[in-house]
């Protein structure tokens, strides 16, 4: 009797010593968008990193994008969580924003939440700095690095821009992050097609993602941790390697969520542009305020809203 009640005692002290060194892991989230990627084009690149998300989260090659299908409304519907008809931007002019009403994800981070870390870089200088002092991507965010691509030259644009990344995710303590490599859409521009050059394009794109997914790995508290890593596109494009018209070569996009908290294989609807400002602020905890009129629903959450 007195060997069994020790050997109880033992038990139970154990599972209490766990419970108290397991602490609940930090949500965090890495959005990376990638400009101008056909999903059945895609299919056909070799993108290991861009593979190891897809099987290790959600995915799919089928989800939708807006109309017009060009970057301007495109990017403005990820990042802020609605279509067109709300932000206001139809087209690369960014006439008629009202991000205002309606910002991108990282400034309502800032509003409700505003001790967590929030980092963007950008070479599409609409994204991240405008005359008028209204960019895609606010001007609250704790750290914004801004690119010209057009300087720069959209490979190299790219390359600084997540060296930046993986600069603050190694010296800094970012909780929610966006950035944007531009150079396949520019590439498929320049040569007309959605041929080799654009596919290797997408190669190197894939290699970007894979310099960030080992950076948010080799953090000395990743084991501590629960990042949710969401890659998406803007719009597809046609075989001249045109866009912004409302076919399903321009207008089909992939999704993918990838990580702890994500469920595993393809998602149980159809699954927009809009969806992944939702998702990303669901991961962190914000609660989706109706008043926001988002658009998009989280995708792939195991606890959608928790």
């Amino acid at each position: 009797m007195r060997a069994s009640a020790h050997v109880l005692a033992l038990t139970l002290a154990a599972l209490a010593a766990a419970c108290r060194t397991e602490e609940p892991s930090t949500p965090r989230v890495l959005v990376i968008g990638i400009d101008g990627v056909r999903p059945d084009v895609l299919a056909e690149v070799s993108t290991p990193n861009l593979d190891a998300l897809a099987a290790d989260g959600t995915f799919t090659d089928r989800a939708r994008t807006t109309f017009p299908s060009v970057s301007g409304p495109g990017w403005s519907s990820l990042l802020t969580g609605v279509w067109p008809e709300k932000h206001g931007v139809t087209d690369n002019s960014f006439e008629g924003k009202r991000y205002d009403l309606y910002p991108d994800f990282l400034t309502r981070v800032e509003s409700v939440r505003p001790e967590l870390g929030t980092f963007a870089v950008a070479d599409w200088l609409p994204l991240v700095e405008a005359e008028d002092g209204l960019p895609t991507i606010g001007n609250g965010v704790d750290a914004k690095h801004v690119i010209d691509g057009y300087e720069t030259g959209w490979a190299a644009g790219d390359s600084l821009g997540v060296t930046s990344a993986v600069e603050r995710l190694t010296g800094a303590d970012p909780s929610a992050l966006f950035v944007y490599l531009g150079n396949p859409d520019e590439v498929s521009h320049e040569t007309g097609a959605i041929g080799e050059e654009y596919r290797g394009a997408i190669a190197l794109a894939d290699s970007h993602v894979g310099r960030l997914v080992a950076a948010v790995r080799q953090r000395p508290t990743y084991s501590r941790e629960d990042w949710l890593i969401l890659v998406s596109t803007d719009h597809g494009r046609l075989a001249d390697g045109d866009h912004g018209g409302d076919s399903d070569e321009e207008r089909t996009i992939f999704f993918i969520a990838s990580g702890p908290s994500i469920l595993k294989g393809a998602p149980d609807r159809q699954v927009g542009i809009v969806d992944v400002a939702a998702t990303a602020l669901a991961h962190l905890g914000i609660a989706l305020d109706p008043s926001w009129q988002l658009d998009g629903r989280p995708v792939g959450l195991a606890a959608p809203g928790s």
